[in-house]
């Protein structure tokens, strides 16, 4: 089976576990590495062309700011997804009750007939989000699989484990 994995991630100024903490990698990127071990499938990190600012409650303004304007942010190169992809591992942190803007622009952007999309979103709390129905929005022709959610930088590989052979 063709897999890739493509993240969302931010390192620097986080919230976790109730307080601001400064990672020097983000939540997202430990999963997507995590993943990676476990499938063997390439990874790709989507960047943004104009990052959000590094401090955390300038970041949250942005992106709500992104969110609330129906914005896309432009990103600095569109991963290179293989024809004959088969299953994409997207990974990506709970923004407002739902995923980045970014990987909207990233979804959006490709035709996602004859595939499936496996979301893992890394959350303090708030899993999910309404994310999984975004993602069917923004890639009505994909089959969008069972997510995972995954508490801060916490993944658990038996766990990731289970998900990813589903």
């Amino acid at each position: 089976m063709k897999s890739a994995i493509v993240y969302y991630s931010r390192a620097g100024e986080n919230y976790v576990d109730g307080k601001i903490e400064v990672l020097n990698k983000g939540n997202t990127e430990k999963a997507a590495e995590v993943i990676h071990e476990i499938t063997g499938a390439p990874a790709f990190k989507l960047e943004q062309e104009k990052p959000y600012e590094e401090e955390y409650n300038a970041c949250i303004r942005e992106a709500q700011e992104d969110l609330r304007n129906h914005r896309r942010p432009a990103l600095k190169k569109m991963p290179p997804l293989s024809e004959d992809l088969e299953v994409l591992y997207l990974g990506y942190p709970n923004f407002w009750g739902t995923l980045p803007m970014a990987v909207l622009t990233f979804l959006e952007h490709y035709d996602w007939e004859g595939k499936t999309i496996r979301p893992f979103c890394t959350n303090e709390g708030s899993g999910l989000g309404r994310s999984l129905a975004d993602i069917r929005a923004a890639a009505p022709k994909a089959v969008v699989a069972e997510g995972f959610s995954i508490h801060g930088g916490n993944i658990r590989k038996e766990e990731a484990e289970r998900w990813c052979r589903q």
